[in-house]
């Protein structure tokens, strides 16, 4: 059993590793990726800018109870003076750490790239879902069984998350 011990806490480190957090992860640095949490009271818009030209060529507004998650990988870029590397990116609902980036453009070098963040004026509320029934107390949006005056009781409800 001693000897599988070092091999379980390796497996565990790397696991841990491949976590994408808003403080860096497990072990933070710059080369890990980054996670910006768009919220109501502050939403996000995220650029990556090309200094050279001071023109961003990745923008996004998060919205509010999403998450952007990203990260820039060496090489594999379509020009190997302008855009040498690629960017892969995902956005996930807020609090998500693990996952695939599964977006991808090429972008460039890392000395040619500042990340700007803009907070939007809030607060802003995200789009309600549609599958959900909005509960409320007035008389008029009660069923007609749920009145004083009564009525018959529906037997199977057609409604979502009813029941």
């Amino acid at each position: 059993m001693k000897q599988l011990q070092p091999l379980f806490i390796t497996a565990l480190l790397v696991s841990l590793a491949g976590c994408y957090a808003p403080d860096g992860g497990f072990m933070p640095s710059s080369g890990r990726g980054y996670t910006y949490i768009s919220t109501s009271m502050q939403p996000l818009t995220i650029s990556v800018v090309d200094v050279r030209t001071e023109e961003a060529f990745f923008s996004m507004d998060i919205p509010p109870g999403q998450q952007l998650t990203f990260n820039f990988l060496e090489g594999g870029g379509d020009d190997p003076i302008y855009t040498p590397d690629r960017m892969v990116y995902a956005v996930w609902v807020a609090g998500e750490q693990n996952g695939k980036l599964d977006n991808q453009l090429t972008c460039p070098p890392a000395a040619d790239r500042r990340i700007d963040f803009d907070i939007r004026p809030g607060p802003v509320w995200p789009e309600p879902d549609a599958a959900v029934r909005l509960r409320t107390d007035e008389a008029a949006d009660r069923p007609p069984y749920a009145t004083t005056q009564g009525g018959k009781i529906p037997q199977k409800s057609t409604l979502p998350n009813d029941n």
